[in-house]
């Protein structure tokens, strides 16, 4: 497990590429050697100065600022090789980036979604949120199923070979009118939260970040024992 604190987008995307492209070279030449070296798996842990971020599922118009107004409130932007539509990262969020070998657990990315999920729930609920999933709209709600309905945590991934990079963006102390800019995720009429404005006073991340992998290891290491802590 990696801190990274606050580092831009586009420098945390080139070191996750990095990190990706590693593990699937070395499986790449493990088929070709009688002594395979085993695989690593990472998390990283980051806060990135605000910006857009576009899923190649994603659409434009849901950008609701032209460049010059991107601009002007000091927001970055870019098109990403991750699944899902929009989102937005900023600081006061922690954003994980698992890049995980899927043949050490299991080769299901929709069960890898779920899973990641399941992180999140179980860290909220240590702060006696319950929160839940959402039927066909990717990660973690609160109030499913009424006029209150709100997405704390946005979620995507890209996997190549069943190895895994980009993650989930988990609000806790974050600027949330900076979603007012965007349709988040591309859904219509449903609110943003985060952990500070639930529970009405702020939470340090760190304490979280420590839940979260808490949660992450428990999730992960029932399939193995892996030391994401060292990594």
């Amino acid at each position: 497990m990696q801190h990274l604190g606050q580092q831009p987008y586009k420098e945390c995307w080139d070191y996750q590429q990095e990190l990706f492209q590693g593990i699937i070279d070395q499986k790449k030449a493990n088929r070709h050697t009688e002594s395979p070296q085993p695989t690593p798996n990472y998390l990283l842990f980051v806060e990135h100065p605000p910006v857009f971020t576009l899923g190649k599922s994603g659409k434009i118009e849901h950008l609701l600022l032209n460049e010059e107004q991107l601009a002007h409130q000091g927001i970055a932007f870019y098109k990403s090789n991750r699944g899902g539509d929009i989102t937005y990262h900023g600081p006061g969020q922690i954003v994980g980036y698992p890049i995980l070998d899927l043949d050490h657990f299991f080769t299901d990315i929709h069960r890898y979604l779920r899973t990641l999920e399941e992180v999140i729930i179980a860290t909220l609920a240590d702060y006696e949120l319950s929160a839940t999933r959402s039927s066909g709209e990717t990660g973690v709600w609160l109030d499913v199923g009424t006029p209150f309905a709100r997405k704390i945590c946005a979620m995507g991934v890209r996997a190549s070979r069943w190895v895994t990079m980009h993650g989930f963006a988990l609000n806790i102390n974050t600027h949330l009118p900076h979603f007012e800019y965007i349709v988040p995720c591309g859904i219509q009429g449903k609110g943003v939260t985060s952990l500070a404005k639930e529970l009405g006073k702020e939470i340090p991340l760190k304490e979280v970040q420590d839940r979260i992998l808490y949660h992450f290891q428990k999730q992960f290491e029932a399939e193995l024992a892996i030391d994401l802590v060292n990594q």
